[in-house]
């Protein structure tokens, strides 16, 4: 059954290790900046010391700003190519008073167009404006949409042009003030 080899194995490692002498390794410091070539390396030597233990705390704000400035871009992008705004530019360009107004080429006034307001098709809600110019000038084009259903169409109750400095002009065809509609 056993045999004296088995029992020799647990006895030998026994001794041997009480006539080993213990290894013990310390901590050798990290080399020093004038201390030379580094000829060897071993995994237990002390860690550099940090430059900064705070330098996080400098640049957070820098990244949080980054990170806004970046969301905001990307979210007036989507907008900006959005069929909404599209189409509203293709309204623009086709109608009679708008081009009366701003001149032939209308588009947006700046080469990076920021786009205000919200286009929240799920929520029935579009409201974005806009600078836009032509060859005559510039205005604050605004289209203001809403859907009153869930099955419904969406109505617009706003599309006009504020030209630098004038007043206000309403681009919908058969302009009707949607309050006098529901007072009446």
């Amino acid at each position: 059954m056993f045999t004296r080899s088995r029992l020799r194995a647990p006895l030998l490692r026994n001794i041997l290790s009480r006539t080993q002498p213990l290894q013990r390794r310390t901590l050798i410091a990290a080399p020093k900046p004038d201390s030379g070539p580094l000829m060897e390396r071993r995994s237990d030597r002390a860690l550099p010391p940090l430059v900064s233990p705070h330098r996080w705390l400098r640049t957070l704000p820098v990244f949080a700003a980054i990170m806004v400035a970046c969301t905001l871009a990307i979210f007036n992008y989507q907008k900006s190519n959005s069929s909404v705004v599209s189409s509203a530019l293709y309204s623009l360009r086709t109608n009679d008073e708008a081009r009366a107004l701003l001149g032939d080429e209308i588009y947006f006034a700046q080469q990076l167009p920021w786009i205000w307001g919200s286009i929240d098709q799920v929520h029935w809600n579009i409201d974005v404006s806009f600078m836009v110019k032509g060859t005559k000038g510039k205005a604050m084009m605004r289209f203001k949409s809403v859907r009153r259903t869930r099955m419904g169409f969406f109505e617009t109750t706003e599309w006009s042009l504020t030209p630098d400095g004038g007043e206000t002009i309403s681009l919908l065809e058969g302009d009707t003030d949607p309050l006098q509609l529901e007072k009446a």
